[in-house]
């Protein structure tokens, strides 16, 4: 038998695996990859007999790889918040699904833990950007205004190292961000302990998000904003936090953040107005290499020529 933990490259897949980790230590194989590199569990190599932990990546996108995985004999832990579609019955599946807008994956586990490692939980969700449920999280585990701080920055940071069109964009590949941060059962043991990396991964932030602010605007009305980012390194690394920091910012509004790819397509970023968390995800399934969760969904691959659906989708949307 093998262990295998497969888990989103962001800060809530990370989070999630921490706080399982912590409540149940044990050597793994793990698979991961970039935020958008979700269909990875056909990826895993799974055999008969494995004990897999999947999470935080859409059962929709890796339904294959899951029916095969159980048809093989291999017993399944699943948790997540994004689309799932129908979820199979199978006695080897645990499965703990939940798309509302306003949780993730490592509040989910959190439940699951019954509260064991919360305060990774709480990091998870201000990754996110769910600062409502991070907060209400934070509130009813009496975490003061210093320990709160740690967290959002360090939730935003994380999420933001999981970003980029390759491993090769990224400060840290999510499999190293885990491994240091694995061995501590709270966030601020990790920052004490290794202030290096959480200084590495703020400076990069601070440094990407300084040049996003020079961002074209390709199109904006009173309800939606889309801003264009060039084929860049930082470009890609900060595409998703920047659309979190315009939702912050204009929280009655929706946004779309383009980043230019080589081969002429565009990435895409969208996030739902913080007012109105829902929607980003169906917008984006219209499209092929489109999907998320309710609040914030991309798109992998657009091509050029779709913007102006894109943008007549959003406006159907959410427009006023």
């Amino acid at each position: 038998m093998t262990y295998i933990d497969i888990f989103n490259g962001d800060a809530d897949g990370v989070c999630a695996l921490t706080q399982l980790r912590n409540a149940e230590p044990r050597d793994s194989r793990l698979v991961t990859g970039v935020k958008r590199d979700i269909q990875l569990v056909t990826k895993a190599g799974i055999q008969s007999g494995d004990d897999v932990t999947i999470l935080d990546i859409s059962l929709d996108k890796n339904r294959d790889g899951l029916v095969a995985a159980l048809d093989r004999g291999a017993k399944v832990y699943y948790a997540d918040h994004h689309f799932a579609g129908d979820i199979p019955d199978h006695a080897d599946l645990t499965a703990h699904i939940d798309t509302s807008p306003d949780t993730c994956t490592s509040l989910i586990v959190n439940l699951h833990l019954q509260g064991e490692f919360a305060a990774w939980a709480v990091v998870g969700a201000f990754g996110d950007n769910l600062d409502a449920s991070a907060n209400g999280l934070a509130d009813h585990i009496g975490l003061d205004a210093a320990q709160r701080d740690v967290a959002a920055r360090l939730g935003r940071c994380m999420n933001y190292n999981g970003y980029g069109a390759s491993l090769e964009d990224l400060h840290l590949t999510p499999a190293e961000l885990f491994e240091r941060v694995r061995r501590f059962a709270t966030p601020w043991e990790f920052v004490a302990e290794d202030p290096a990396t959480f200084e590495k991964l703020e400076n990069g932030y601070a440094d990407d998000m300084a040049a996003a602010a020079a961002a074209d605007v390709a199109y904006e009305s009173a309800s939606v904003a889309v801003f264009s980012l060039p084929d860049e390194k930082w470009a890609r690394r900060v595409s998703g936090v920047y659309g979190n920091q315009l939702a912050k910012d204009h929280p009655s509004r929706a946004h779309a953040v383009l980043t230019d790819r080589a081969d002429g397509t565009l990435l895409v970023s969208v996030r739902a107005p913080l007012e109105n968390r829902t929607g980003a995800d169906e917008i984006c399934r219209q499209f092929p290499t489109g999907g998320g969760r309710k609040a914030a969904a991309g798109i992998n691959a657009l091509p050029a020529d779709r913007l102006s659906d894109l943008i007549a989708a959003l406006e159907t949307t959410y427009g006023s």
